[in-house]
């Protein structure tokens, strides 16, 4: 199965290069003109000086799987804070045409990373920890898993910025050269 997307035009306004706060980054997306470029995204979020009275409106933590807390979208991007209780984790997943970055705010944050060949189906390619303050980025076609482990004993928040903004998610199983289609659940229950 393939998606045609028809291709984006990467445009990143100024911004300007001092410490952003939560409304900085919602203000930088805002302002954009086209898709920004992951390395953009990237150089946001590390810089990102976020207080918990500015993510306050988006924490909630719910039982059996993590939570998304939308925060904007626009036709460029989109920024999300998910809430994660320990043993939550996403399926295996590329962002089907989108690149995302996430800065871990709160917890410890496990991220698996696997390799696709059409005819042996996925596979491990590796693993890392990411630790309170610390940024990663997903290109595309980059396929992981990202994950609270069980034994974090903590809950785990991370603020997500994916570029144009994520729409059906393609997933994959270890050994299966099977893909599946899945669309992220925004719903507050």
């Amino acid at each position: 199965m393939s998606t045609h997307v028809e291709p984006t035009i990467e445009s990143s306004a100024e911004v300007p290069n001092t410490p952003l706060s939560l409304a900085g980054l919602v203000s930088a997306l805002n302002a954009q003109r086209g898709r920004p470029r992951l390395e953009q995204i990237y150089e946001w979020l590390e810089r990102a000086e976020i207080t918990r009275e500015e993510l306050e409106p988006y924490l909630g933590f719910k039982e059996g799987n993590y939570w998304r807390h939308r925060v904007c979208r626009n036709e460029f991007a989109e920024m999300l804070v998910l809430c994660w209780r320990p043993g939550h984790r996403t399926p295996i997943h590329d962002h089907n045409g989108s690149h995302g970055v996430v800065r871990v705010y709160d917890g410890v944050m496990w991220e698996t990373i696997f390799v696709f060949d059409d005819e042996k189906g996925l596979s491990y390619k590796s693993g890392r920890e990411r630790s309170q303050g610390e940024v990663t980025g997903s290109d595309i076609p980059d396929i992981h898993q990202l994950g609270n482990p069980e034994v974090s004993g903590q809950n785990l928040i991370t603020i997500h910025i994916y570029a144009p903004p994520l729409g059906v998610l393609k997933t994959y199983k270890v050994g299966s050269p099977e893909v599946d289609l899945y669309t992220p659940d925004d719903s507050q229950s």
